[in-house]
Order: C-alpha cells, then structure tokens, then sequence
C-alpha cells in the first residue's frame, strides 16, 4: 500500500510512519544524497566548491540560513532548489491551517478534532512541492501578514469572544508550518517587523493581539539579503541575525566556462531562434566578458553588482539581433555578426548602476564602451598581442592587414547587408585571411568571417585602425586617414 494512500490516522500509525521535523527531513534526504554522490543542487553552477558546502553544512547542522549576495547570484534558485531536499510527501490533518503533522499536533483544531476521532481521524498528504513559501520583504508588510491577527467575523460566526483564541487568523508563516519559507530581501523588512520573528527563529511561540500562543513551529526559514541594502534601504537588526544559524556570501561566475553554461541554461529561446542563427563560440565568449568588464568598470556602481541576468537578456537581444537581419533579407539561416552586439546595448543599459562619471557619459556610450573592453581582453587570447610602443618600420603580423587599409581607404560594413555581400566584403581583405591561416588554422568555417570582423575590432581597440559609425552601419579605415579626414 503507498503511504499516500493512508487516509486515517490508524493506518498511519500501524504503518509503522515516524515524524521528523523539516530541518531532520533535508539533513537525513541531505546524507544520502552526498553518500550516493548525487548532485545536492542540480542546476546552479560555480558553487561546486564555495557556496553549496557552506549550504550542506547549514543543513546538516539544522540551521536557518542567510544567504548575502549582490543581485542575480542565484540566491533564490538556491532557496527553490532546497525542496527537493524535502521527502516526497507528508501526512497532515484533514483542513487544518497549518499543515498539522497528525502524530504530533499543535493547533486547537488538530488537537480537538483527535480527541474526538481518536484513530478515524481523516489524515490528508502534503507533496513536496507544495511546502515552499516565499516573501518579498516591503516596506508595507505588517505582522498581520506574516504572524496573524484577530478575525472579527469569524469571532462574529462562531460567536466568540476576542478572548477565544479560535477568533486568530493565522498569516503566512504559521500557515507555512512543516515547510521552507524563505524572505527575500531581508533588510527592506521594517525593524518592528524583524523583531516580530525572534520568538518564532527561537522560542518557537507566537504572539497575536495579546494571545501568547505555545506554537512550536516546525519550519526551515530561508532570507536573502543584498549587501547594498544595508546602507541604501535598511539592515537586520542584530538580535534577528544572532538567530540565524549560517550567514552563506554568494558570488558571481569567476570564469567565461561556467557564465556560458548559466546563460545558455536560462536564457529561454524560441526553438526557431536557434534554427535560424549560428552563434560562434567566441560570440559567446565575448558575450560574457562584457559582465566581467562592467564589475570592473569605473562608470559602473560595484556595491550594486552587475546581475548575471544581464548575460541572459543580452544573449536572447543578440540572437534577436540576427533573426530580425534574416527576416528582413528573408533567408532561413544567418550566422551571427560582431556588428550585431549593438543590439545588446538595451539589455546593459537597464541592468547597471551608473557612478556620477558614467551619467555624464550617458548609458548608452558606456554599454558601447563595455563591448569594446571585451574586445580588447579577448584579442590576446586569439592573435599576437599589440605592443603599446613598436619601432618605426618594424614589420608586425599586422602591417599586410594595416598597409591594406591605406591603400584602400577602408570600407563600409552596413548593418543589414546580405550574408552574400557580408562575406564578399570581409572576404576581398587577403591579409585577413593569412592571419586567419597563421593564428586559427583550426577553426570552423562556419566562424570563419566572424573571426574576420574580430580582427578589425580588435585593431580598433588597439589603435591601429579606426571605426566610425555611419547611419546604417560602420566604416573602417587606417587610423591616419582617418585623422586626415577629420581636419
């Protein structure tokens, strides 16, 4: 017979069923998971070694837990991804409020109806997916909300007084009795607030409009906080954090490996988007550097964070970018393009905190700017470096591809010329292709003209060619015509 399948509280008892509380329920599912080498936290990568240790520890130990991060570090994923840690079901009694564990009640309802039912008292399971609770802590959340407060009409239908503590409407955090329940944002949480949970974190009673309820309730309480809030919005009150068990500091991907698998795993594209545009790998690359270059950029806010969601939302505007190209050439399939990542310029000016310096640049010419930092850092890795200082007339790798643009007087790269005339275009530049040769040799012709657009954007960066956008595009040229042009 399947546990599920018992509805009374005899049957529960003969088969032989022993309550534990939520926080034994994650530590024991916890040990078997780590002794059978499962991953504990299936989805969230670059916590393997930093974050989800100090996590297990936490819940081995039974503690509330804090987890202290800038945003989009996956503080709440990590909160969700804890109920899988919960058994699969539990049993309850038959509409109660707050989730009674038959063997072990505590309200007034579940106490009376088993003195009255004895063992036919009607029992009812709880899925694990149902024992989640979250908050957003707001400046207008009041103890009513989370702790409870006295119903006027139900003391009126029953025909009570306020002296009878049937007459108490339970709020969110007694109804969330035997689950997870987690507070996002902690400190936005009124100071009054905050010390309305100090007898639950520890005592394990509530108090409502006089009643001093004995509620020892069993629940594994989950906060977030972001360092900036302390100084910006609020703090938790040090009697509060003395309650919590682990402080967890999370952080943001430290390499280009694990930012890639983040975004490609949570960015939520339209299955003809991936049909209809090729992304090179150092597309991708470049993506990500540009979050790495706002967490050290001077016109950006660094106590604010540059979210990982930026990474996502840019990726989904860059394939965009391209399938709007394709649509509009009216072809199936395109390869994504460098002149493409200012499509992405929208996804980076809504997600950064600019300093005074980055106001007066405006948003807009520092998500330019970030894009050509991520050139700059990424061009080492594929090509000879560019010295600052090099002797007049020393021959370069460059020099063929320089000389190219002096006799030629550079091109102009439209943003929605055809793939035909994108490829006629970067193919006509020879020294492009010897460098291609020399320093790719292995590379997927199907990367091969982007690669083409990142050697030009890469001298830019270097000073060693100019770009200059026109209306509907970009013109290169050599860096002294260019001068030339301008006096």
């Amino acid at each position: 017979m399947k546990i599920e399948n018992i509805n009374t509280l005899g049957e529960l008892k003969k088969s032989g069923y022993q309550s534990k509380t939520i926080k034994d329920e994650l530590r024991h599912n916890l040990r078997e998971k780590i002794k059978s080498g499962q991953t504990t936290f299936e989805g969230v990568h670059g916590f393997e070694n930093t974050v989800i240790p100090e996590l297990e520890r936490a819940i081995l130990s039974r503690h509330n837990i804090n987890l202290l991060g800038l945003r989009g570090q996956a503080k709440t994923r990590l909160a969700r991804k804890m109920v899988e840690l919960l058994d699969e079901y539990i049993p309850f009694v038959s509409g109660s409020e707050i989730n009674d564990d038959p063997l072990n009640p505590i309200s007034r309802f579940a106490k009376d109806l088993i003195a009255e039912k004895g063992d036919k008292t009607p029992i009812s399971w709880l899925h694990r997916n149902e024992r989640f609770f979250e908050k957003l802590a707001t400046p207008d959340v009041t103890v009513a909300d989370l702790i409870g407060d006295v119903d006027p009409i139900k003391a009126a239908n029953l025909k009570l007084s306020y002296a009878d503590d049937r007459v108490i409407h339970f709020g969110m955090i007694p109804r969330a009795n035997r689950c997870i329940f987690v507070i996002n944002e902690l400190p936005d949480l009124q100071a009054r607030i905050q010390v309305a949970l100090f007898n639950i974190l520890q005592e394990g009673d509530i108090q409502i409009r006089g009643f001093k309820l004995r509620m020892p309730l069993d629940m594994q309480f989950v906060f977030t906080a972001n360092p900036e809030d302390y100084t910006n919005r609020g703090s938790i009150v040090t009697p509060l954090k003395d309650r919590i068990g682990s402080q967890i500091l999370t952080h943001y991907p430290e390499n280009l490996k694990i930012a890639r698998k983040i975004t490609e795993q949570e960015a939520k594209l339209d299955t003809t988007q991936n049909d209809t545009v090729y992304v090179p790998s150092l597309a991708k690359d470049l993506l990500e550097q540009i979050s790495f270059e706002a967490r050290e950029s001077e016109f950006i806010d660094h106590k604010s964070g540059v979210s990982a969601r930026m990474s996502i939302t840019a990726y989904q505007n860059l394939l965009s970018t391209a399938e709007r190209r394709a649509l509009k050439a009216g072809v199936d399939k395109t390869t994504l393009r460098l002149s493409d990542f200012m499509g992405i310029i929208p996804s980076i000016t809504g997600k950064v905190e600019l300093v005074y310096e980055g106001e007066q640049e405006g948003a807009a010419a520092v998500a330019e700017c970030l894009i050509a930092s991520a050139v700059r850092t990424i061009f080492p890795a594929y090509f000879p470096k560019i010295e600052k200082l090099e002797k007049p007339n020393d021959k370069t790798p460059y020099s063929d591809l320089i000389e190219w643009f002096f006799a030629e007087s550079g091109f102009e790269l439209l943003d929605d010329c055809s793939d035909e005339d994108y490829e006629r275009i970067l193919g006509a530049i020879v020294p492009l292709e010897i460098l291609l040769k020399e320093y790719q040799a292995d590379l997927a012709k199907e990367d091969k003209f982007f690669m083409k657009e990142f050697i030009l954007w890469g001298l830019v960066e270097y000073r060693k060619l100019s770009k200059d956008r026109v209306a509907e595009g970009y013109q290169f040229k050599d860096i002294y015509g260019s001068y030339i042009s301008k006096l």
